[in-house]
């Protein structure tokens, strides 16, 4: 018995009464939008009724493209990362275009294999989260022209497009409200000093105690190796150990108040009353700790749409000149907040 015939692109055509050229752009998604609606439905419904599939790797020959872009993750396991993820593929689907996430583990021979490996794939441009203040790799993809978009931080001296949240600010917004709850001694467990997002959270902490007149004693600020629970638990316990008299702690991250939690918890602190904390990142499932965690709120999900629009519009206009993209954040207050104790 011969074998059934898999339909092609000039049976759509001939079935739905078009050229194979205009069958071809209602069934590609970027360029749908250059053929009348009525007819695009009709093309579409009819590649449906005889099982056709369009075949990207057919399509990607005639065009030298692969409708691809490489998403480079530092850590999959943290959670702001994955609705940043979701933002980036709402924007891609309905360009026609996919990504394909690696994951470096914040180690930077992993991110130069896992870089070449999606360059092998034909990615046409790469979503780079990683925020390493030294990164050779940055400026050696720049200078070879790869289209890159960077993520949560804004490098230095390379001059690519870029989506921010506005960091400084928001750790002013974090420290203005334990001032203004009448705490005079607050400390900060800060992020990873080899890290962009370490380095200016840290920063804006120490201008916004000077603008606001609060105690300005750098043994107040304890800084950790890693983003993550553990690191934040280890630097405030050196804190404590050292009787600073603080009465609020300014975590770098969500992930590193919840080390400060693991700490109240070993040492019976009772947090609001003893300590007050406030994270940044406001991941899911903070309104569910006891107490629920007082954060910075960080609209993942728009800066990974934001990320993919300025990639795709790089994809479009290669020289057009690189935009940056500064987001706007919220205290979200919540009941690990309080005056401090009498």
């Amino acid at each position: 018995m011969p074998g059934v015939q898999t339909p092609t692109l000039r049976d759509v055509a001939e079935a739905a009464g078009v050229h194979a050229a205009t069958a071809s752009r209602a069934l590609n998604p970027a360029t749908r939008g250059l053929v009348n609606a009525d007819t695009a439905r009709r093309v579409i419904k009819v590649a449906e009724s005889l099982g056709y599939r369009p075949n990207p790797m057919a399509r990607g020959l005639k065009t030298a493209k692969s409708g691809t872009v490489g998403l480079v993750i530092p850590d999959l396991t943290n959670p702001l990362f994955p609705p940043i993820v979701r933002g980036i593929e709402e924007v891609l689907e309905p360009a026609g275009y996919s990504g394909l996430i690696v994951n470096t583990d914040n180690d930077p021979g992993r991110e130069q294999n896992q870089v070449e490996l999606l360059r092998s794939r034909q990615v046409e441009g790469l979503i780079v989260a990683t925020a390493l203040v030294d990164h050779p790799l940055l400026e050696k993809l720049h200078r070879e022209r790869v289209l890159m978009v960077m993520v949560n931080r804004r490098p230095d001296g390379i001059d690519v497009p870029s989506i921010t949240p506005d960091d400084a600010t928001g750790v002013a917004l974090a420290v203005r409200h334990l001032a203004d709850l009448g705490h005079r001694r607050i400390a900060h467990v800060a992020g990873p000093s080899n890290t962009s997002t370490g380095v200016v959270r840290a920063r804006a902490f120490r201008s916004t105690i000077r603008d606001l007149g609060l105690d300005d004693d750098p043994r107040l600020t304890a800084t950790c190796d890693h983003w993550s629970e553990a690191a934040g638990a280890e630097a405030l316990r050196g804190m404590l150990d050292a009787d600073l008299g603080f009465t609020a702690v300014v975590a770098g991250n969500d992930l590193i108040a919840l080390g400060c939690y693991d700490v109240f918890a070993e040492r019976g602190m009772s947090c609001p009353e003893d300590m007050s904390v406030v994270g940044f990142n406001d991941m899911p499932f903070l309104d569910k700790l006891r107490p629920p965690l007082t954060t910075i709120a960080i609209p993942h999900q728009q800066i990974g749409a934001e990320a993919a629009r300025l990639l795709l519009d790089a994809i479009a206009e290669p020289e057009r000149p690189a935009r940056s993209v500064l987001l706007p954040l919220a205290l979200v207050v919540r009941g690990s907040t309080a005056p401090p104790p009498a």
